[in-house]
């Protein structure tokens, strides 16, 4: 699990790509200490495993859900990307709830300055919309933001200086793609709020059926 507080913006040292995978080298230094093979590493958002490590940095696999549901097949060399650690048991929830899976991509479609801060437009799919509440929290490539509107097909944030300096949202322009993870816990209320003819079994066999017929 991730709070969408990003440590440091890595590098892209090398890309391998497959036929529907690729393997990312991506140069670091601020989370390396402690990183081991095996643990976790938020990627622009996206939850990856450390497959090898050295004295500059991590490989990942990238599969190919990933590759379909993100932006990250996107990144090449020299590309820079949000990194994030896994959460220690120990740590301070700064920011929320981040998986690391992606729901889908969105499209900065206006850039607005306000005071100290930047306004972002976002444009998403109806599929996404639907999770994305005014005040409530959004990770956009990984970066934990409060939502602060939302119409039909697109929701805007606002950016203080600081996050659009150590991240890579500061240098995101109008038509570029961001990976977004809705909040998950809307996810989980829908779903337990659904009709119950949507999630009882398809063989017709019910808890009701059973326990009637001495089950």
């Amino acid at each position: 699990m991730f709070t969408g507080i990003v440590e440091e913006l890595g590098t892209v040292r090398a890309v391998k790509r497959g036929g529907c995978w690729a393997v990312l080298s991506i140069g670091a230094r601020e989370i390396l200490p402690g990183l081991k093979i095996g643990d976790s590493v938020a990627v622009n958002g996206v939850c990856l495993t450390v497959t090898s490590l050295d004295d500059g940095g991590f490989t990942a696999d990238v599969m190919h859900e990933t590759l379909d549901r993100s932006a990250l097949g996107s990144q090449g060399t020299g590309s820079r990307v949000n990194l994030e650690r896994a959460m220690a048991a120990d740590g301070r929830f700064g920011g929320h709830i981040v998986s690391g899976h992606i729901d889908g991509v969105g499209t900065i479609t206006n850039l607005r300055r306000d005071g100290n801060a930047v306004w972002y437009t976002i444009s998403a799919s109806p599929q996404l919309l639907r999770y994305v509440v005014e005040k409530g929290s959004i990770a956009i490539d990984g970066i934990s933001l409060t939502v602060a509107s939302v119409e039909a097909d697109r929701f805007s944030v606002s950016v203080i200086p600081h996050t659009a300096e150590v991240t890579l949202l500061g240098r995101k322009h109008a038509g570029d793609t961001v990976n977004l993870e809705t909040d998950i816990i809307g996810k989980y209320v829908e779903k337990l709020l659904r009709p119950r003819e949507e999630t009882a079994p398809k063989s017709g066999l019910t808890l009701e059926f059973l326990a009637s017929n001495g089950f």
